[in-house]
């Protein structure tokens, strides 16, 4: 792991040198750790207000860490309204921080200290403590209500900052301890603050619109001075600015806005502040347009740039134009022509009554001075005082970072390759110096019954491996519970034995963990004489059209051993599996390459790698649009060494489904390595990665597109890719394959928009937004499930139906938008109880802009509550063709 950082600190340095980079942030994928539990973040960095003894000292308070005495402890006793003790954290740089975790300081059992609550304050220089508030202004956060357990919290709004404070606040006397995680990702704006006139109010005819910075952390009195805000939030407001993103949000939250006549001169006027000499090139602000209300974009903006002490003379301007003819809110890029400056001064004029900004970003270089890059700002302590500020030509600039450049990509592939032949080289060594397992030396001929759906095997290594130290938590949400207390709010949840679609599954209570939560869901929520049966045994329901679903037990192995989803299969399916051998070649490891980490579950990885020789390898009958002398793009799904038998297993029956599916829209396996560890299977990629990352960078034909520049998609490609989504479902569907997890982010891109289906979205880090976890065991991806999957457990071609309804929606809407957006994650579950109820109170995906209302009936066709009403995949195939 430390080599692995080593290289990624290497590349994050090449980043730096070539700049450029994307600044505008998305909350919703910048959810990584940062570094506590991982190491990342030196001991030198985590400080505290006091320490209890040398051994709870503040670097021991780490999350999911045991040294020492197994976290950081004050030294005494916290009492009620007292804010002096605090861990500290030094992120070295500015960071965009959207999650928090806690933990209290266990010691295998011997310890029993927690903070119930907390509150966190954050600088950005060191020197300014600003204390973190909701979008409610409350400071108190809910912490721990044990030792042992991790607790995730959303800060909604996210912050940016480098140092963090963790306050533990208790309401009576107690002893405290706390291991802590920050989740997020790098700021690359180097934006430190912006100073604004502050926000108005619109009267409306039915109610006020507040158009203020509420997030705003700095000054706020007639003006707002020395802070960041919802300007930099990474939040985008509504064409309808009366709408917000945030749930009961007040009219007018994402804006930021001001009224013409409260301007004199014309315009409003931000001050933006920079960490560091920068070399500019563009500025992106996100403008409301919606003309009717007397809103619009910017007429011109005038830029003023301050490198040193003074501002130069000649300002920059820029006029975009203004758009009466479509009133989405949009994206308008200024070209800030290479400027160097530390702040720049820009004045917005009116184009009408009303101006609203939602957002504003900068992409730049850092600027390069005396042949070295401009150091960061230091807390006033630590700041340099000789500040050279001689500039360098430009061209010499260039040349000097295309030297760089050079050096750095010649020293990244002599890492790599001595790293990975050492890796290699100790997998060999330790593969020779034992036998394979039983189940390895027949190549993949395993028996039937080694495939059969064991519930009772699985559930009981389920719950042996939970405590794993391979398991990663990517929450969503600010509450990570079981969805009970929302099922229990629908009186009529057990059926009625005639109406169709009785539900007859049964459980033996107590079996697993996972099937213990789903089973109290269920025993909690349906009448007595029910209950009662339902605790007896265990059935696999059969519907009335004949497809066998996959209910409780199944849910808790929905994410395979890689992390990826795993296909639902009839028994009847996995025995024609099991008649004959599988041939799947022997690939040589030598021959792949690592690029990136794709992902990873509780016992394995999924990596992109380039196979050299892979089209000599392959079987004539599978055909590579690549010449045989380049290397081929392929994922590997890899099986840790230390995974236990189980795991085995599961990966092999998972091979063993995968050499079955051959199909133009579903990813292939190519070949295998298992004469030694780790075990890996590998199958095809597409060059231009999943849809959902393919789509979010295009937009659709048309006049904003042409403004933007920006690459495009046209509707008749859309469907095209559509249709192959649903030929694809078609051919699974024909095996009885259940797919689970149908979505954008798991369908990949070739040439000319090829489409093939994989499985592995679930696994990355990228899209846990995507997923909701159950107790920290299921991972469900409930924007996409039908009402039955989420509320009983039924998973089948009928749901796989939904979730591509689901995922046609996300294709028109070219993936800018998660589904049911507006909603939490306990709202999605609710809004499926209302599908249940069937009162006619359920809330549907709206229609896409691009979306014709043929497409639209499809979508809606896929979403009936009757699962037996929607269309086969065979059906949607042909009505997309058409």
């Amino acid at each position: 792991m430390k080599h692995l950082w080593d290289i990624h600190f290497l590349l994050h340095i090449l980043l730096y040198l070539l700049g450029a980079v994307t600044s505008q942030v998305n909350p919703g994928v910048c959810r990584y750790p940062l570094g506590m539990s991982g190491g990342q973040i030196q001991d030198e960095d985590i400080s505290a207000s006091s320490q209890w003894s040398e051994s709870t000292a503040a670097r021991y308070g780490r999350l999911d860490f045991e040294e020492g005495d197994g976290a950081w402890c004050p030294e005494i006793t916290v009492e009620p309204d007292s804010l002096k003790e605090f861990l500290q954290i030094d992120l070295r740089s500015l960071h965009f921080i959207t999650l928090v975790g806690t933990q209290g300081r266990h010691a295998g059992g011997i310890g029993n200290e927690f903070a119930q609550m907390y509150k966190i304050k954050y600088s950005r220089d060191g020197s300014r403590w600003i204390s973190w508030k909701n979008r409610q202004g409350k400071q108190v956060i809910d912490g721990n209500r044990n030792a042992y357990d991790i607790v995730l919290k959303d800060l909604e709004p996210p912050i940016i900052a480098r140092f963090v404070r963790f306050m533990p606040v208790t309401d009576h006397s107690m002893n405290v301890c706390m291991r802590v995680e920050l989740y997020g990702c790098e700021w690359l704006d180097g934006l430190v603050s912006y100073n604004a006139p502050a926000g108005e109010q619109m009267m409306m005819p039915a109610f006020p619109v507040y158009i203020n910075d509420s997030a705003y952390d700095g000054a706020v009195i007639h003006s707002m001075t020395e802070g960041l805000g919802q300007l930099t939030d990474g939040v985008c407001g509504l064409d309808d600015f009366t709408h917000s993103h945030v749930y009961n949000a007040l009219p007018g939250y994402d804006y930021v806005g001001w009224n013409n006549e409260s301007f004199q001169n014309g315009y409003v006027e931000i001050m933006f502040e920079f960490d560091r000499t920068r070399n500019f090139t563009t500025m992106k602000v996100h403008c409301n347009n919606m003309f009717s209300r007397h809103v619009k974009t910017f007429r011109q903006v005038v830029c003023y740039f301050r490198s040193d002490s003074d501002w130069e003379a000649t300002p920059l301007i820029f006029s975009p134009g203004v758009d009466e003819k479509n009133p989405s809110a949009r994206f308008v890029t200024v070209d800030l022509a290479h400027h160097m400056a530390s702040a720049i001064k820009c004045q917005f004029y009116f184009a009408d009554a009303w101006m609203l900004f939602s957002e504003i970003t900068f992409q730049s270089d850092t600027a390069m001075y005396n042949t070295t890059l401009a150091p960061p700002k230091t807390p006033p302590s630590t700041q340099p005082e000789d500040d050279p500020t001689h500039k360098v030509d430009d061209s010499n600039t260039r040349i000097l970072i295309g030297c760089l450049v050079a050096i750095i990509f010649i020293l990244v592939a002599i890492i790599v390759i001595i790293l990975w032949r050492q890796v290699w080289q100790k997998m060999l060594e330790k593969a020779s110096r034992r036998m394979l397992d039983d189940e390895l030396t027949a190549s993949l001929s395993i028996q039937s019954e080694t495939f059969a759906y064991n519930h009772n095997q699985s559930s009981t290594s389920s719950e042996q491996e939970s405590n794993s130290t391979y398991e990663r938590i990517f929450p969503l949400g600010s509450d990570y519970q079981e969805p009970s207390r929302l099922i229990c709010k629908l009186p009529e949840f057990a059926q009625s034995s005639d109406e169709p679609g009785r539900w007859t599954h049964t459980s033996n209570y107590g079996q697993s963990p996972m099937s213990d939560v789903l089973s109290y869901i269920f025993l909690s929520c349906v009448p007595a004489s029910t209950s009662t049966a339902a605790s007896k045994s265990t059935t696999t329901t059969v519907a009335q059209d004949g497809v066998p679903h996959y209910a409780e037990a199944d849910i808790v192995n929905l994410q395979g051993v890689t992390g990826g989803n795993t296909y639902a299969i009839p028994a009847l399916t996995m025995d024609l599996l099991s008649g004959k051998d599988v041939v799947v070649e022997e690939f040589p490891r030598k021959l792949l390459t690592f690029k990136e980490k794709l992902g990873e579950g509780q016992f394995g990885e999924v990596h992109l790698c380039e196979a050299d020789g892979m089209q000599e390898f392959m079987n004539k009958e599978f055909l590579f649009d690549i010449p045989e002398d380049q290397p081929v793009l392929v994922a590997v799904k890899m099986l840790r060494s230390d995974a236990n038998k189980n795991a085995r297993n599961d990966f092999l029956k998972e091979i063993k489904i995968m050499s079955r599916l051959k199909d133009p829209n579903i990813i292939r396996l190519l070949a295998v390595c298992i004469y030694s560890d780790p075990l890996c299977m590998i199958t095809e990629y597409m060059e231009n990665g999943d849809l959902n990352q393919f789509l979010s960078r295009h937009e659709p034909e048309g006049q904003l597109a042409l403004l933007s520049n920006a690459p495009t998609v046209s509707f008749n490609n859309l469907c095209y890719m559509a249709a192959q989504i649903a030929s694809g479902m078609k051919y699974l569907s024909s095996l009885n394959f259940v797919h689970r997890d149908l979505a954008t982010r798991n369908c990949l891109v070739g040439k000319n928009y090829t489409i093939k289906i994989a499985d592995f979205g679930m696994s990355r880090n990228l899209y846990s937004g995507d997923y909701y976890r159950i107790q920290g065991r299921a991972v469900l991806p409930i924007r996409w499930m039908s009402w039955e999957s989420i509320l009983l457990g039924k998973f089948t071609t009928a749901s796989d139906v939904w979730a591509f309804g689901v995922t046609l929606w996300e294709i028109l809407n070219f993936c800018k938008e998660q589904p049911y957006s507006q909603l939490t994650d306990e709202q999605v579950i609710e809004n499926t109880g209302e599908f249940f109820r069937d009162q006619k109170r359920q809330i549907y995906l709206p229609q896409p802009v691009l979306c014709p209302d043929s497409l639209y009936k499809i979508m809606l066709s896929c979403w009936r509550r009757n699962a037996k009403e929607r269309p086969s995949f065979q059906e949607i195939h042909r009505a997309l063709l058409e």
